[in-house]
C-alpha cells in the first residue's frame, strides 16, 4: 500500500486546523519527506480555506468550496458505513468545515442586506441633494429676474399706498417682458388663516379683477413676490390691488382692497 494512502482524509482537516496533536505531528512528519502529492494537496486545501475570508460580501460561498466540503462529507459518510468499526460520531474537523460554510452563508446574506440598506440611504441622500440643488437654481433664477426688473430702465415703478394709515406703503416694479416685482417692509401677517392676494384691474370697461398670486410676509415683515407671467399687458391695466382673502385665495375679491396702485 502506498504510504500516502493514509493521509488524504487528513488534508482538509489539517488546512482547517482541526487535527489533534498526534495526527498533526504524524502528518507534518510525512510532509517533511517532501511528498509532492501531499504538499500539493495541502497547498490547494490551504488556498481554499483562505478564500473563506476573501469572498465578495454580496456573494455566497464559491461553488468550488461547496463542492469540496460536500464531497468530503459524503466520502466520510461512505467510509463510516463500510468500516468494520463504525464511528460513533462525525469528526470535529468535518463539523468545523460545515460550520464555516454556514457562518459564511449567513454573513454573506447579512452583509448583502446591509449593503442594500446603505445603497438605499445613499440614493435618498442623492435625491435630497438633487432636489435641494433644483430649488437653489430656481431661487437663483428668480433673484436674477428680480434684479433685472428692478434695474432695467424699461421697468415702471408703481406705488401702492395703504387704505389704513397704520399699514406700510408697498412698491412694485413692472417690466413689460420680465414681469412684476412687488415689495414691502414691516407688513403684518394676516390673521385667522387668511392671506393677501394680488389683483390686476383691466382698463376694459366691465372687466372683472384678474386674480393673481397669494402673498404673505416673512417673520420680519418683509414681503417680496416676483410675478413672471402677467395675464394682462401693462398698457391695458388700470391698477393693481391687494386684498385679504381666505387661505388659498379667491377667484374674485371678497373684501375691500387694502392697497391700490394706479398704472398710468
Amino acid at each position: 500500500m502506498n504510504k500516502c494512502d493514509q493521509f488524504p482524509e487528513l488534508i482538509e482537516a489539517y488546512a482547517l486546523g482541526a487535527l489533534d496533536a498526534e495526527e498533526r505531528v504524524a502528518f507534518e512528519a510525512h510532509l517533511a519527506t517532501a511528498c509532492q502529492d501531499c504538499l500539493k494537496a495541502v497547498e490547494e486545501a490551504l488556498w481554499l480555506v483562505s478564500q473563506l475570508g476573501d469572498l465578495a460580501p454580496d456573494a455566497g460561498p464559491s461553488e468550488m468550496l461547496k463542492g469540496r466540503l460536500m464531497q468530503t462529507v459524503r466520502s466520510e459518510a461512505r467510509m463510516a458505513k463500510s468500516s468494520l468499526k463504525p464511528k460513533t460520531s462525525i469528526p470535529f474537523w468535518m463539523w468545523a468545515g460545515v460550520a464555516a460554510l454556514l457562518v459564511l452563508t449567513l454573513y454573506s446574506g447579512w452583509d448583502a442586506r446591509r449593503l442594500q440598506r446603505d445603497m438605499e440611504a445613499a440614493n435618498q441622500r442623492a435625491t435630497a441633494t438633487l432636489q435641494q440643488r433644483k430649488e437653489l437654481e430656481a431661487q437663483l433664477q428668480l433673484a436674477r429676474r428680480e434684479a433685472r426688473i428692478l434695474t432695467d430702465p424699461n421697468s415702471k415703478k408703481i406705488m401702492l399706498p395703504p387704505k389704513d394709515v397704520l399699514m406700510p406703503q408697498l412698491e412694485a416694479m413692472w417690466h413689460p417682458e420680465l414681469g412684476l416685482c412687488l415689495m414691502g417692509q414691516k407688513v403684518p401677517s394676516p390673521a385667522n388663516r387668511r392671506v393677501f392676494q394680488l389683483w390686476l384691474i383691466p382698463k376694459t370697461p366691465g372687466s372683472k379683477p384678474l386674480p393673481m398670486q397669494t402673498l404673505w410676509p416673512d417673520a420680519d415683515g418683509k414681503m417680496v413676490r416676483v410675478v413672471e407671467n402677467m395675464p394682462e399687458p401693462m398698457w391695458n391695466t388700470k391698477a393693481i390691488a391687494i386684498t385679504e382673502e381666505p387661505e388659498g385665495g379667491s377667484p374674485q375679491p371678497t373684501s375691500e382692497p387694502m392697497w391700490v396702485g394706479g398704472v398710468s
